[in-house]
């Protein structure tokens, strides 16, 4: 049983791909509603085609590009292997795919959820939920199938068959397997910025004309920009969202999966799973948590035709937190099979700390809290009805600048209980297990992206579902209907938001542990000016990428208004409804604009790490000082990103729901309020500034954390003291066999220069016996019996004498050193130890 526990995950991967295939077949087989419904679903459907096509063109360039590049690193770096290349590419292929299929299933749901709304609102919510739930499994199933297959293949190419567990050939394996995840972040990171310009250089061009120059309803069928709105919604909120939590969703359970060879290897979890135990465990809750994202969907009801925005609201929250509970009990039961019963970890200065395995479960219960708890706090900032949004409307009565002061104060302000949540999370899970627990933290929260995924697509569904409501003139009450499903889907996407934030620091905190882990450096010293000065380089780039995206959007969406106003200008009864607009010219905009206007932000995320990297080797600074550099600038990157993700999706999501307030009425100063008065247009101006906060450059920034985290992952074999792709010694955590106890080089042959030495190396010189090594070193050289020539005593303690003859042949030992190594046992093959 215990052998076959690495396919488990690829059999959940393929139940919830089949069950998604199941679903998709019975959404498209819903009724697409009549002729005019179906005309203007196609014309949603070939925009948004129209636009992943030109993308993916695109990305394909980008793809062949770095794909050369990797190749070339790996022929000039020992310890990069080429097939970190095969991995790149299919994790960019999985991504590009899960984005696309979740996009086409959402612009065919749409249609089928408007009709469904002529029926009943059960009807329409169970239609919109199933294209949502189709999303979310295709990609969880996706991401699952792909990470796991690659490292099965990996994992019989290095590891050898009947030897011993090696946490260094391990270590290839997880090195190689980081370019999936590479991949897979790089188009997320385009389809994010790429999409959210596109989306928001439609609205906000739609609404700018539309609803404050022309005086016309949203989804107005006079308006031209509205189908590029509604394509919009597609591309940023299904694509972009999909190819966020895909790279999310890999990137943790590959963070998890190296800090977990790291407590196998210093800490001697090796009683179970062939000592696989601490990598295999986030692999596995993966796969458990899509079978259970199966389960809550199917919860996912109401039965009532009057049901309000409450009931919808409940029915998915209900589907969501049984995920949640299931997910916890899962997690329980995993850490008691898969984990020892206690293990050795390291942690808040204290070395070699016992701990019971069950402190990973509480570090995973912590990650499940954040995930749940993040939703509740960001709908308090965002959601109708609230304090701060109430706020927000009473000052859109004195006009547009005292309502964009509201919103932005609201944002700044919501990060106080989102980042002291973040650091309690970060700080109880650290608690628990050390970085592995941070990182089960992570994985443990992320188990639901299915869940989660498919309550995040059901949004946009549902908001087009309206829009083609409005277009093909539809009674009112369906309408009333997918307004109802439309007003909850903007409070999730606000709080889905708020995950993918959450998801993205915990994730990026657990892949700088695991870089800190590949270059062997000790930790980032700011004392060293190199290390400040990257520090406040990497604070700075969020906000540089902030406004590159801001001013995209604003520069698209001038062009937009500029075609908006032409067409109600030049085309005769556009206003009346007997002329029709040239739709088509305003998608064009958007997509050429978006694809355009896509690539700075993309280089400066990609490049800035790897200038960090390279260039100082050039000029010959010190391998570990060029870690450290770089560690600092990610440490920057991640802290102020986080900061200026939560700060924008905030902030976006207030200004919206102050704007649809005015749709129901609102009483400002002792009067009512409703669309069309002058406080409804300053809300409507505060909301084109909010659209491009909260779609476009506030969720960018969670890829370009995760994505700089990676780089700096792919290049720490390089610029740290990793491993020589196998035909060396040396561990991931730089403690080489050539470093004296004193963590002075002993430069013999295998240790070149300074550079490979650990300061606190345990490990004596390879060239020395154990005698000499630990003759008056005993605080040092841990036990007197640190090493005994190649082989690791600590290691030998946990083996019977057959073991350790195998790891003597494996580490190439003569006959000499063999028999030393073997004779720390009795006659039975036991461990006895120094006599």
């Amino acid at each position: 049983m215990e052998s076959m526990i690495i396919y488990m995950p690829i059999a959940a991967a393929i139940i919830g791909l089949l069950y998604m295939l199941v679903k998709k077949s019975w959404v498209m087989k819903q009724d697409a509603g009549d002729g005019k419904m179906k005309e203007i679903s196609d014309h949603i459907y070939e925009g948004a085609l129209a636009f992943l096509k030109a993308e993916y063109r695109l990305l394909a360039i980008f793809v062949i590009v770095v794909s050369v590049a990797l190749a070339i690193v790996s022929m000039i770096v020992p310890s990069t292997h080429w097939m970190i290349v095969i991995a790149f590419i299919f994790g960019a292929l999985f991504s590009a795919f899960a984005g696309n299929m979740g996009m086409k299933i959402a612009t065919k749901t749409n249609v089928r959820t408007t009709q469904a709304a002529r029926t009943s609102l059960p009807q329409a919510l169970k239609v919109s939920f199933g294209g949502g739930t189709v999303m979310g499994l295709g990609v969880a199933g996706l991401a699952v199938l792909g990470l796991t297959a690659f490292f099965i293949l990996f994992y019989n190419m290095f590891m050898v068959s009947g030897e011993a567990f090696s946490t260094d050939k391990m270590t290839i394996v997880l090195e190689t397997l980081a370019g999936f995840s590479l991949g897979a972040e790089s188009i997320a990171l385009f389809a994010r910025v790429g999409g959210g310009i596109y989306t928001k250089a439609a609205d906000v061009g739609a609404d700018l004309v539309g609803k404050v120059e022309a005086g016309i309803p949203e989804d107005d069928p006079r308006n031209p920009a509205t189908i590029a709105d509604n394509v919009g919604d597609n591309v940023g909120d299904v694509a972009g969202m999909g190819a966020d939590l895909f790279g999310s969703y890999v990137a943790t359970v590959l963070a998890a999966m190296v800090l977990g060879n790291y407590v196998i290897r210093d800490n001697g979890a090796v009683e179970s799973f062939s000592g696989m135990g601490p990598i295999l465990l986030p692999m596995a809750i993966a796969g458990v948590g899509i079978i259970i994202s199966m389960i809550g969907s199917m919860l996912v009801k109401i039965k009532s035709n009057d049901a309000k925005e409450k009931e919808v609201m409940g029915a998915l929250n209900v589907g969501n937190w049984v995920s949640i509970a299931l997910v916890a009990v899962s997690c329980y039961v995993l850490v008691k099979w898969m984990l020892p019963e206690s293990m050795t970890m390291t942690f808040f200065g204290e070395a070699d700390k016992e701990i019971s395995s069950l402190r990973v479960f509480g570090a995973t219960i912590i990650g499940l809290i954040v995930g749940a708890v993040i939703s509740s706090v960001t709908e308090y900032y965002t959601g109708l009805g609230k304090k701060p949004i109430l706020k927000i409307v009473q000052q859109s009565s004195t006009g547009a600048g005292t309502n964009i002061i509201a919103g932005l104060a609201t944002g700044m302000i919501s990060t106080f209980p989102t980042v002291l949540l973040f650091a309690g999370a970060i700080w109880g899970s650290y608690a628990f297990a050390g970085f592995y627990g941070v990182a089960m933290a992570a994985s443990a929260m992320m188990a639901t992206t299915a869940m989660q995924l498919a309550i995040d697509a059901f949004g946009p569904i549902a908001d087009n579902a309206g829009g083609i409501a409005e277009m093909s003139e539809q009674d009112p009450i369906v309408r009333e209907r997918t307004d109802i499903l439309d007003s909850v889907g903007n409070t999730t996407a606000a709080t889905g938001k708020g995950f993918a934030i959450a998801s993205a620091a915990l994730t990026s905190l657990a892949l700088f542990a695991a870089y800190v882990t590949f270059t062997g450096i000790e930790g980032i010293n700011i004392f060293k000016a190199p290390v400040l000065a990257m520090l406040f380089v990497g604070g700075m780039v969020p906000v540089v990428f902030s406004a590159l995206a801001m001013n995209a959007v604003g520069r698209a969406a001038m062009e937009m208004v500029q075609e908006v106003r032409r067409q109600f200008r030049d085309i005769p009864g556009i206003m009346e409804g007997t002329g029709k607009p040239e739709y088509d010219k305003c998608v064009d905009i958007s997509t050429k604009a978006s694809l355009k206007q896509m690539m700075l932000p993309g280089l400066l995320t990609i490049g800035f790490p790897l200038v960090i990297a390279f260039v100082p080797l050039a000029f010959g600074m010190n391998n570990l000082m060029v870690a450290e550099m770089l560690g600092g600038y990610m440490a920057g990157v991640t802290v102020s990103g986080v900061l200026w993700a939560i700060f924008q999706n905030n902030a976006g999501g207030a200004w919206d729901n102050a704007k649809k307030s005015f749709e129901a009425g609102v009483e400002i100063n002792g009067e009512m309020t409703y669309k069309g008065s002058d406080a409804h247009k300053a809300a409507v101006t505060g909301d084109t500034v909010g659209d491009p906060f909260k779609d476009t450059s506030g969720p960018s920034m969670n890829i370009l954390i995760k994505l700089t985290c990676l780089i700096g992952l792919v290049v720490a074999p390089i610029i740290g003291n990793g491993h020589d792709n196998g035909s060396g010694t040396s561990s991931p955590t730089g403690k080489t066999e050539c470093c004296s106890v004193d963590g002075k080089c002993s430069k013999d042959d295998t240790c070149k220069d300074e550079k490979a030495c650990s300061s606190e190396a345990k490990a004596c010189c390879k060239k020395e016996t154990e005698k000499e090594c630990c003759a008056g070193k005993e605080e040092k050289c841990k036990d007197c019996k640190a090493m005994v020539n190649k082989c690791d005593m600590s290691e030998c303690s946990k083996m019977n004498a057959e073991q350790c003859a195998a790891m003597c042949d494996e580490k190439g030992c003569s006959e000499e050193e063999k028999a030393m190594c073997l004779s720390h046992y009795d006659a039975e093959g036991n461990w006895k130890g120094d006599e």
